[in-house]
């Protein structure tokens, strides 16, 4: 068991002690699931208050948060306290030494030093894995992928041929880098083609054979990379699917052929990102939202949840609706469909007295 004194939490998370109880903190919770060798983590408002019934004999607080006759320790920035604290009581998955008896690894596959490959895992031809790596159990490596040192992959991640990795990257369970990207195209013009060039659809009921585009691209991600579960990545037609560094993206998100994701991006789940969209750096793109295909999203943009983005926009963009615009536009749309309704209301109130003045001056024009 892991234990701490209030003093060496306080030193941790650089926080301020307001007094010292003899108190070992062995766990951290919410002020109500509290015990008194529990620090509670009271980093909002309802939580705050919820310490005046908690067992807790210590909290860690927002900064400028006293509370009379309790032991605290005041952060600058709770969530990132939250995060030391968190990396304190962390205890990783178990790992096997080297190669578990019942993996497979290819002859002419390379392992560096101190890398651990779980039950099951296959680590096919040519596949370069960098020292220090972890690979856990029913994970396949493809033909010639290059992973980089320092790496993490959770149970039943997937990775492509030729796909490359960087260090430090972590993929959770059932993450899929490398599948084919969904690329087809048919021997006359389809009712898409149609649509898109003359917005509408003339000829219908055609029955055409459907070729599919494979891929011979490559998917590309950089370092410091995290990739939540089930994501899947496709690689890229022609050119590669790249993601950059310090990205982070969550679980179930899907990201087409030849896209580019730039630096420390934040993705949310069930994002779709469909192909040849280039995203800039530091982006954050909320849950569900949706990109069409071959735009450019510039850096410093948050797109906002169950967007769905239809075209390109500029640096520092804060992007809202369904099709998305501008969070100016958007509110200033709400401002406008809030004004026709008491437009609504008002003409229904004077209606009747339309109605009667149409009756009386077809009445004088006969």
């Amino acid at each position: 068991m892991k234990t701490f004194t209030l003093e060496q939490i306080a030193q941790i998370t650089g926080g301020l002690l307001s007094k010292s109880q003899d108190v070992t903190i062995t766990n951290i919770a919410p002020p109500m699931l509290a015990d008194e060798n529990t620090l509670a983590l009271a980093l909002g408002e309802e939580e705050i208050a919820n310490l005046s019934t908690s067992k807790a004999k210590a909290a860690l607080v927002p900064l400028g948060v006293n509370i009379d006759g309790y032991t605290t320790i005041e952060v600058e920035r709770p969530r990132l306290a939250m995060m030391k604290l968190i990396t304190l009581f962390y205890s990783a998955p178990e790992t096997n030494e080297g190669v578990h008896p019942t993996a497979v690894v290819h002859p002419e596959a390379k392992l560096g030093q101190n890398v651990s490959i779980g039950p099951n895992a296959v680590v096919a031809k040519g596949a370069v894995i960098g020292d220090n790596t972890t690979v856990l159990a029913n994970c396949y490596i493809g033909n010639y992928a290059e992973i980089g040192s320092e790496c993490f992959f959770h149970a039943g991640v997937n990775i492509g041929d030729r796909v490359k990795v960087g260090n430090k990257v972590i993929l959770h369970h059932g993450v899929s880098l490398g599948a084919d990207g969904f690329s087809f195209v048919t021997e006359n013009p389809n009712n898409i083609e149609q649509a898109r060039k003359d917005g509408e659809i003339k000829e219908g009921n055609v029955e055409q054979v459907i070729f599919k585009i494979n891929s011979i691209g490559n998917v590309i991600i950089g370092n410091n990379v995290e990739i939540g579960a089930n994501t899947a990545i496709d690689r890229g037609t022609i050119e590669n699917t790249v993601i950059g560094d310090n990205t982070k993206i969550d679980d179930l998100v899907m990201i087409g052929h030849n896209c580019k994701i730039g630096k420390g991006c934040m993705i949310v789940s069930q994002v779709g990102i469909a192909g040849s969209c280039e995203i800039g750096d530091r982006v954050v793109i909320a849950g569900q939202a949706g990109l069409a295909d071959h735009i450019k999203i510039g850096s410093d943009t948050i797109i906002a949840a169950k967007a769905g983005v239809t075209k390109s926009f500029p640096e520092k963009s804060i992007i809202v609706g369904a099709p998305a615009v501008p969070r100016k536009e958007f509110i200033k749309q709400l401002k406008i469909m809030k004004d026709a309704g008491e437009l609504i209301n008002k003409f229904k109130k004077y209606e009747p007295l339309l109605n009667s003045f149409e009756e009386e001056h077809q009445m004088d024009t006969v």
